[in-house]
């Protein structure tokens, strides 16, 4: 029986988590998605039931990617596009097509993800983990994909490549090897410890209170802010910066959400109207109980309503300081 519209829309979210890992985007991972499916449900007559339609609608999914990573540079973070910075270096924007981006958890892991995927699909889609994907050349990046997290045979990938199961297998052989040699650090399991950590960060930036937000920091904590190209390093030029030119944060609201599978804040700066206006999307990297980066992203107009969040908000008593 041939598989409806309905159907297709099954699969939407993992086809969003799966275009989002190899394109960095989550703008494009939902042009890709919906690319995807214009083409499955117009090609719907030629589905012939060999494989399942979840692999079927990956092999376009992936195939689209590929030609939208054709026309496209690399993403990137800002830790990696430049030179550390200082408190007194200039705010030079790039476009957003420049930036690796965010993505909340639940456009990209499907809610019936079942315990024992539901870690490799977290894993999977934090930022240290899809910005070191983006220095893999795209058939690389796809494979590694299609084998490490979604589990499919090197002959599975070789058909959905059109090529043989020799370039798949040396493919994937590269591809690991670059990724072994970036040294790509996953967050921490979210412990009781770091759930301790999290509620003195949402406690400490509540209140505005630097010298605890700082004692939270590794020693080589980073702090980005794309679209921004500006980083900083280091907990003492932080606090400078969080005490100078980042003191218009002092009063904001943090609400927590999931995003990057990752401990997150979605900010709210104070409004002249007394209200909140949302700022930024804080996506925090944990290691060894510290903080070890701070990225916040800007681009709070597309980000926000992804989250189901309002760009604005009225005041609330007890929440934040003055």
């Amino acid at each position: 029986m041939t598989p409806d519209i309905s159907e297709l829309e099954l699969h939407r979210t993992a086809l969003t988590g799966h275009c989002y890992r190899i394109l960095g985007s989550i703008l494009d991972a939902e042009d890709a998605v919906q690319e995807t499916m214009v083409r499955a449900w117009k090609s719907l007559d030629r589905f012939e039931g060999r494989s399942s339609l979840r692999t079927w609608l990956y092999r376009i999914a992936t195939n689209v990617c590929l030609d939208l990573l054709s026309q496209r540079s690399r993403r990137m973070r800002p830790i990696e596009d430049g030179p550390v910075g200082t408190v007194d270096s200039a705010l030079e924007e790039r476009p957003r097509t420049h930036w690796l981006e965010p993505v909340p958890d639940a456009l990209a892991i499907p809610a019936d993800t079942n315990p024992l995927e539901l870690t490799m699909m977290r894993q999977s889609i934090r930022l240290a983990f899809v910005a070191a994907l983006q220095h893999l050349p795209p058939r690389q990046r796809v494979a590694l994909l299609l084998a490490d997290v979604l589990g499919w045979s090197a002959a599975e990938i070789a058909e959905c490549l059109e090529t043989s199961t020799a370039a798949v297998n040396s493919a994937l052989q590269r591809a690991r090897a670059t990724l072994a040699a970036r040294q790509v650090q996953y967050d921490e399991p979210l412990s009781e410890e770091a759930s301790a950590l999290l509620d003195r960060y949402l406690d400490a930036f509540h209140r505005y209170d630097v010298d605890e937000l700082v004692a939270l920091m590794r020693e080589d904590v980073t702090l980005s802010m794309p679209p921004f190209a500006l980083w900083l390093k280091g907990p003492d030029t932080i606090r400078e910066w969080l005490l100078g030119r980042g003191s218009e944060c002092r009063g904001s609201l943090l609400v927590p959400v999931s995003a990057n599978g990752s401990p997150a804040f979605a900010q709210y700066r104070r409004a002249p109207d007394g209200g909140y206006r949302a700022f930024a999307l804080i996506i925090l990297e944990l290691r060894d109980g510290a903080i070890a980066a701070w990225n916040a992203f800007l681009d709070a107009g597309t980000l926000f309503p992804r989250l189901g969040l309002p760009l604005e908000r009225e005041a609330e008593v007890g929440t934040a300081a003055g």
